[in-house]
């Protein structure tokens, strides 16, 4: 079936914007996308409603078997949801998640160390944000919960510290994808005084969303700056006497069997992926190195294989402390695999409407916006907002990357070379930000089932920390395009969000 192309129309920004809409107004994520889905297949089919039909039915398809064969890396992802959600169970029926939050009790004496932990383990778990937000979830929910820290809260912290982290970080799964896109861009343009590594990591440094997204954590869970929808479900969670107390089992459980698992999930995981990257590049007769290893590694896989040997892991100290029957360990699988079906549902739902979006080029029509005629001191500021726009309507970093990186590089190239870095930098800082409010974005869904908090909550109650980021770096950009000055645009940046919290703390 031939498409209609709306590559060129503002049309193609209806269903994704809909979905968004109707979601946050409605607050039924489902009925929302399956609105989006349905309206961008009868436009992408001229309004024709068996040819819409024909082509959903191709869309849900692909997502586990395509012109390749399986879908790989979706099923992966499913099955590691599915892996989590058994392992979080079995921690629970063997007492390890309340002998945790119990030791942790008596090391951390208040909520804001609970949330402070929270924040501090992205720095063992940044190498993908999917594995962070999922991993993190698991360990930090007893503790935070022992304190009454709303779900919410977490959610916002393990949002807020997945992407911006990885997008920082050459060694992760992020890292390695954009210095792929950076090295083929060094070399279209002939730029030879920066290695791809080098130009990264002077991007990294002015990738001022990413990183005062980090700070902004850390300061919102020391100080408790709760502003928004935030500060009443705080208030709720401090109020409960029942929803946030950590499961009772009756199982005297171990600390043991809760970190040896965790542990060998980080491991493992890690390991394979070093493991998948290694065969990659082994077949093409290329030496062994940390960064092209991350760089062709197969991500789901290492996911699925570190989820299995942590459940297993988790199974044989269960096995040797002979507290746990069958019955209660077979019940804990299907209790685990159940709580992650509403999870799988919204993903499935959100990949399939990114399949519209694509096929409706939602992307291309945004990107087409940007004019070289503009001044190119804004340039920065421009490609922030622009591709925070689009991250926000299709809900992918990764594909606003592909799209978007190597317009600013044809722009920069033609019209300031010397702002080529502030201007990628820019992108990859939008392309942040846009996923960080978007409902239909797979960190912000996995982040709401990390923290077993309510997606929409999520959503509207990371909103208000996202824009204030946003906006200062926005600022923080122009000062860059002025000045050529990455110093001058951090210190910007720094000092517009600390007025802004100012202000609206004193609010």
């Amino acid at each position: 079936m031939e498409l209609i192309d709306y590559s060129t129309s503002v049309w193609s920004v209806i269903p994704p914007i809909l979905a968004l809409l109707l979601a946050i107004a409605t607050r039924r994520v489902i009925l929302s996308l399956s609105l989006g889905i349905i309206v961008g297949s009868l436009m992408l089919a001229d309004f024709n409603i068996l040819s819409g039909l024909g082509y959903l039915k191709n869309n849900v398809s692909s997502l586990f078997y395509g012109e390749e064969g399986l879908n790989s890396n979706n099923i992966n992802i499913i099955l590691f949801l599915l892996l989590l959600g058994v392992l979080t169970a079995l921690l629970t029926v063997s007492g390890s998640n309340r002998a945790f939050a119990e030791w942790a009790q008596k090391r951390i004496k208040d909520r804001r160390g609970a949330k402070l932990l929270a924040a501090s383990l992205v720095f063992v778990t940044f190498i993908d944000d999917y594995f962070h937000s999922l991993a993190v979830g698991a360990i930090a929910s007893p503790v935070t919960d022992k304190f009454k820290v709303s779900r919410a809260k977490l959610a916002y912290i393990l949002d807020s510290t997945a992407a911006p982290m990885c997008v920082l970080m050459p060694v992760s799964s992020w890292g390695a994808y954009i210095i792929t896109l950076i090295a083929g861009l060094l070399a279209t343009y002939s730029i030879t005084e920066y290695s791809p590594i080098g130009a990264f990591m002077t991007m990294s440094a002015m990738n001022f969303y990413a990183v005062f997204s980090i700070l902004m954590v850390f300061f919102v869970a020391y100080f408790s700056f709760d502003i928004g929808s935030m500060a009443r479900h705080e208030r709720t969670a401090l109020e409960s006497t029942t929803h946030f107390d950590v499961e009772e089992t009756g199982v005297k459980g171990r600390v043991r069997n809760l970190v040896l698992p965790i542990a060998v999930l980080i491991v493992a995981t890690v390991g394979m992926m070093l493991y998948t990257g290694y065969e990659v590049l082994a077949a093409d007769n290329k030496p062994f190195d940390i960064l092209g290893a991350f760089e062709n590694t197969t991500v789901g896989i290492s996911l699925v294989f570190g989820g299995v040997s942590a459940v297993v892991v988790s199974t044989i100290c269960i096995l040797l402390d002979r507290q746990v029957s069958l019955s209660e360990y077979r019940t804990a699988w299907i209790v685990g695999m159940k709580s992650m079906l509403g999870a799988i549902l919204i993903l499935l739902f959100a990949w399939t409407i990114n399949n519209v979006v694509g096929d409706m080029k939602t992307g291309v029509y945004l990107s087409s916006l940007v004019s070289d005629s503009l001044p190119v001191s804004v340039l920065p500021a421009l490609l922030f907002i622009l591709t925070a726009i689009m991250a926000f309507s299709t809900g992918t970093s990764w594909g606003t990357f592909g799209i978007m990186l190597p317009i600013a590089a044809a722009i920069a190239a033609n019209a300031a070379p010397e702002l080529m870095l502030p201007c990628l930098s820019a992108v990859m800082a939008g392309a942040v930000c846009g996923d960080h409010c978007s409902p239909i974005s797979d960190t912000t869904i996995l982040s709401s089932t990390g923290a077993r908090c309510d997606h929409i909550d999520h959503v509207t109650t990371q909103l208000p920390y996202a824009i204030l980021i946003a906006v200062a770096s926005i600022l923080g950009y122009l000062v860059l395009g002025f000045t050529l000055s990455g110093l001058l645009g951090f210190i910007t940046t720094g000092v517009v969000l600390v007025i802004l919290v100012f202000l609206f703390k004193r609010k």
